[in-house]
């Protein structure tokens, strides 16, 4: 079964313009209510700028029953450093 991965992005807007994985969204209040609706086996990759307030994000969808969660480790400047140098460091 293909299942859907929604990578999430928890850094304010302004951050968001400088440096983002392509194909991400802002977990706003909107997107969380969508992500509540969705099968709860559906793939959440979340990040931040460091992992800290994603780690609690992906700690907070998997009590809400969520069993395909990631966190990113090391947030968006690790995958900067070690995945994609185009996205710039801030």
């Amino acid at each position: 079964m293909f299942r859907t991965i929604r990578p999430l992005e928890l850094k304010m807007v302004a951050p968001m313009t400088i440096a983002t994985i392509a194909g991400t969204r802002l977990l706003d209040q909107a997107t969380a209510a969508e992500i509540e609706r969705l099968p709860k086996d559906t793939m959440l990759v979340l990040h931040c700028h460091h992992g800290g307030r994603s780690q609690a994000a992906a700690e907070h969808f998997k009590s809400r029953g969520f069993t395909n969660v990631h966190n990113l480790a090391g947030g968006i400047d690790a995958w900067s450093k070690d995945v994609d140098p185009s996205v710039p460091r801030y």
